[in-house]
């Protein structure tokens, strides 16, 4: 006896049986009487398992009036209602969500990926909205810098908690809860815009939530994606918190013995500081200096991290090619990390002289640069992982806490220096093309990706 089994999504099971006891032919059409409702799973699925035999010669002629059709014989039926048989007869399962049979590791780089891009969104949203918010509120740049710069107080604060976090409780679940303060602090922006207090400690949270981040999502890479696909894919504590760490046994001393970590150390502070001043301050640059509206500062400061996606894809391919042709892994981060220093400095030395480039031409310029510099992901970014996998998220802890400082001190400096010296050049600039220069100067002569045991030497 043949059968065709179709089960849906909602609670019934269509069931057709064809009485025979010879081998038989499915048409078109079925008969209403011989239609079944049973119940069934919550799940699409469609199953069939068929073969297709040859009659004798003599029988040609009688199959020829049908055109179309699959003969079924009853042995080769198999409806579990699991779908495991006829995933083994055909190779298909009609399922749903449909990346479920996706590699754990695709899923997890791509659910952290999405984190990450509404994790940038809210902290740049206020570098945009700081422009109207200024004029309506009669704020000099010294306030606007103080304003942007609180979000960093947040973040320096939660790095090194984020790192020990992660490695106790597990990337998975405090990216979770990163992720749901960060929101809920971003939502509260509009209703205390004009309470300054209260849009301070506001943008503080939103740096709370996003600091313990990047350690999240060092720890679930570290466990769970290769050395060699790594590239794919990132000072201040208090007792309470150092006396935590120091009963898991954290090797500090190691860490701090190392002339690795140190390099690692001031490259963050480096490149944070020309990112964060530029996240911040390039919009009101591009509105007040190349006399662009609110709109077009807008869609322009969009530009960089556009191109970065692209950069980035390419970096990464670029890094792991190397690698994998017996390029040592040393020299593969300091290759990346020199790009992404050298590359940044060069435009803002261009954009800072007088040349009487029109707008546009100073933004493409800026915009390479900056994408530029995303060549850091596939440098300094994986030189934790590299170093050591097993602290590589307290590892990104210690040196994004450092890298956070230019996000206060700088952002705020900027504006300051803004009111002072009325000089993009002199405070945009000037200080980013410094610690880019310095930056590259260290970690070409102290970085290295040799994997250290910091528990044996602590």
């Amino acid at each position: 006896m043949a059968k065709l089994a179709i089960s849906t999504d909602n609670n019934f099971f269509c069931n057709y049986h064809y009485p025979s006891h010879q081998p038989s032919i499915y048409k078109t059409h079925f008969r209403h009487s011989h239609l079944n409702i049973v119940p069934s799973r919550n799940r699409l699925k469609f199953k069939f398992s068929c073969s297709i035999k040859e009659k004798e010669r003599e029988n040609v002629a009688e199959t020829e009036k049908v055109l179309t059709g699959l003969r079924v014989d009853d042995e080769e039926v198999q409806v579990d209602g699991t779908g495991n048989g006829f995933k083994k007869e055909m190779g298909f399962d009609w399922s749903w969500p449909p990346f479920k049979n996706l590699p754990q590791r695709y899923k997890l780089i791509g659910t952290t990926s999405l984190a990450f891009v509404i994790c940038n969104m809210d902290k740049v949203n206020l570098s945009i909205a700081i422009i109207p918010m200024s004029h309506q509120f009669g704020w000099n740049s010294s306030v606007a810098g103080l304003v942007q710069s609180s979000f960093f107080w947040g973040y320096a604060l939660s790095q090194l908690p984020g790192g020990w976090l992660a490695k106790v409780f597990g990337g998975r679940i405090v990216l979770q809860v990163g992720v749901l303060v960060w929101s809920f602090a971003t939502a509260l922006v509009p209703l205390l815009a004009g309470f300054m207090p209260g849009l301070v400690f506001s943008r503080i949270l939103v740096g709370i939530g996003e600091g313990v981040s990047p350690s999240a999502a060092t720890d679930l890479i570290a466990r769970h994606v290769n050395t060699g696909g790594r590239t794919l894919t990132g000072c201040i504590v208090c007792l309470w918190w150092f006396g935590c760490w120091k009963r898991h046994g954290v090797p500090w001393n190691a860490f701090f013995q190392s002339k690795a970590v140190w390099a690692m150390i001031y490259a963050h502070f480096c490149g944070s500081w020309g990112h964060y001043t530029c996240l911040s301050w390039l919009p009101t640059y591009f509105s007040d200096e190349l006399n662009l509206n609110l709109a077009e500062a807008a869609w322009v400061s969009v530009l960089p991290p556009l191109a970065s996606v692209f950069v980035t894809s390419i970096a990464a391919q670029f890094a792991d090619s190397l690698i994998s042709n017996g390029v040592e892994t040393t020299v593969v981060r300091k290759v990346c990390q020199t790009i992404a220093f050298l590359s940044p400095a060069a435009c803002m030395i261009l954009s800072s002289l007088d040349l009487g480039l029109p707008p546009w031409e100073i933004v493409a310029i800026l915009t390479a640069g900056l994408a530029l510099s995303s060549f850091a992901l596939s440098g300094l970014y994986c030189t934790h992982q590299d170093i050591s996998p097993e602290y590589a998220s307290i590892l990104l802890g210690i040196t994004n806490t450092v890298g956070a400082v230019p996000g206060i001190v700088g952002v705020a400096l900027t504006g300051y220096l803004l009111d002072s010296t009325h000089s993009w050049g002199m405070s945009l600039f000037a200080p980013s093309i410094f610690f880019y220069l310095t930056g590259t100067v260290v970690w070409l002569v102290f970085a290295s990706s040799k994997p250290q045991n910091f528990s044996k030497t602590d």
